[in-house]
């Protein structure tokens, strides 16, 4: 837990920020999840995509088009609002978070001067605690899948990113995931939807298309553990990870693969973002 509830600056606007996506299920899940958390928190939370899902007509978004960072930011800074808290939905420190998100902020900072901008830490901080209610996130997803006296493979799967930071992540949620799991399945190993070209992307093997084809995971059933937000061209129905999955199972036939709920979906993710927006000591100034 986060501790005791950080005191909002006057006019704060809440920014519940994705990474976005062309697809319109994602920004439907991000509004979902934004509503909730307003809920809870008793305060008006802005759902907003870094990139994307402007282009997303707005006849698919129920009439409303997607807002994306940088222009939520300078509407508003415009009418005079200059302080803001954007709570990540993310699972790690993304380059989005780190590198792209305070560059945005300090060329609007040329124009709006005392823009203030403060970010919780994503879903899986430094905080052992984060992995473990991550892991017991994918555990439930897991355990819901599993058919009695059944004792699965469990391959988890992550988009795959360019900063070892985030994969860091993943791996280190695996293992907590393997120790909830226990001797109710066979084993856990991470991997990878996909990868960038190039040695100094080596840190996000496996992928899961070559998992699925080692000893241990090329037969039998093995459950795909969806280290996901929202649904979207990779994680969705007939998406990117159930054309991997298909595939695989074509190359080999005694393989039968299932797939979890995405981790996006569970109520868990909401009771962490709550602690996010409520965070005493955790905020980066950006």
């Amino acid at each position: 837990m986060d501790g005791d509830k950080q005191e909002a600056m006057p006019d704060e606007e809440v920014f519940l920020v994705d990474n976005g996506s062309l697809r319109p299920e994602a920004t439907w899940n991000l509004r979902r999840v934004a509503k909730l958390l307003a809920e809870r928190c008793g305060r008006r939370v802005c759902p907003v995509s870094l990139l994307h899902s402007h282009k997303v007509p707005a006849e698919k978004l129920g009439g409303r088009s997607a807002e994306i960072f940088e222009s939520a930011l300078t509407r508003r800074a415009a009418q005079g609002v200059v302080n803001f808290r954007v709570v990540p939905f993310f699972f790690g420190p993304s380059r989005a978070l780190t590198d792209f998100m305070p560059a945005r902020v300090r060329r609007l900072r040329r124009e709006f001067p005392g823009l203030r901008v403060r970010r919780a830490p994503p879903l899986v901080d430094t905080v052992p605690d984060d992995e473990d209610r991550v892991a017991s996130i994918l555990a439930d997803g897991v355990l819901a899948r599993l058919e009695s006296g059944s004792n699965p493979a469990v391959a988890l799967v992550d988009h795959g990113s360019p900063a070892p930071e985030v994969t860091e992540v993943r791996n280190r949620v695996a293992v907590r995931l393997g120790e909830i799991l226990g001797g109710r399945v066979a084993r856990v190993a991470a991997s990878s939807m996909e990868r960038r070209e190039g040695d100094q992307y080596r840190f996000n093997e496996p992928l899961l298309s070559r998992l699925l084809g080692t000893p241990g995971f090329d037969r039998g059933t093995v459950v795909v553990s969806m280290m996901f937000l929202s649904p979207g061209r990779h994680a969705g129905p007939g998406g990117d990870v159930a054309a991997i999955c298909a595939e695989a199972e074509a190359m080999h036939p005694s393989l039968r693969t299932v797939m979890t709920p995405l981790a996006g979906e569970h109520e868990g993710v909401l009771e962490i973002l709550v602690d996010r927006l409520n965070a005493t000591s955790r905020l980066t100034e950006i």
